[in-house]
């Protein structure tokens, strides 16, 4: 119920309604398409196509993460005067964002299979893109129990994550060639969960292969690692929330 109507205050009162959560992505992969493509001219194949799959979802972990940095504090009253579980609001912020991911990935199979040039098609492997977006749900999750955590005792940290998203965004495999992103950063795919999960996902829906189940296992460990101490976080900390804000 509470994902349904953070859903509705962020889409249904504007005139365009849903179609802003597929406006953002197009502005991105426009600009980004003519620094990188037109000016850069790094010739990747389905360069559109790259960014669309590689945007979503770096977009769907910025937001659930930077969406959730004060939530102890703007929600407290839900947890305050309501026996609803800490746990429980931010899992009601995260699935608003995956309706609007869920609506970005249509918009790109539609996009990738009727309008790319050099689209494959379908292929089985497409299924593969559920196991990697849990991946991605549960890292954005404990992310956001860490940071949300940390503004607890420090609110400049949602500053500090700003700064950190922006390197975040240019130390993944977003507008780089994958062979380019691994020469100048080998072996970072395994150090940054984020490429990883956008590397895969890029296998199983554009080139019709399974994932790198190395690389898949690497980043669900940081999933997990992340949601632990999350969760440790939350209690330790969370739990004095109501009176520290």
């Amino acid at each position: 119920m509470l994902s349904k109507i953070e859903f509705k205050l962020r889409y249904y009162e504007n005139k365009l309604g849903l179609f802003w959560a597929l406006i953002k992505p197009l502005m991105d992969i426009t600009i980004y398409y003519i620094v990188f493509n037109v000016i850069l001219k790094q010739n990747i194949p389905a360069f559109a196509s790259y960014l669309f799959i590689g945007l979503i979802l770096f977009n769907f972990f910025i937001e659930s993460t930077s969406g959730t940095i004060s939530i102890l504090h703007s929600k407290k009253y839900l947890y305050e005067y309501s026996n609803m579980n800490k746990l429980e609001i931010y899992l009601s912020t995260l699935l608003s964002n995956v309706i609007g991911f869920s609506f970005n990935l249509i918009m790109f199979l539609v996009f990738y299979v009727f309008i790319e040039p050099e689209s494959i098609g379908l292929n089985i492997n497409n299924f593969y893109i559920i196991p990697l977006f849990v991946n991605l749900f549960i890292t954005a999750l404990g992310v956001s129990l860490m940071l949300s955590s940390i503004f607890v005792l420090a609110k400049d940290i949602t500053q500090i994550w700003q700064v950190f998203a922006t390197v975040l965004m240019f130390i993944s495999p977003l507008f780089y060639k994958l062979s380019s992103f691994k020469e100048a950063l080998p072996s970072f795919d395994y150090v940054n969960p984020i490429a990883g999960i956008i590397i895969n996902a890029r296998r199983v829906m554009m080139q019709g292969l399974p994932p790198d189940f190395d690389l898949m296992i690497f980043d669900y460990g940081y999933g997990f690692l992340f949601l632990f101490i999350g969760l440790i976080m939350l209690n330790k900390i969370g739990s004095k929330a109501a009176e520290k804000l």
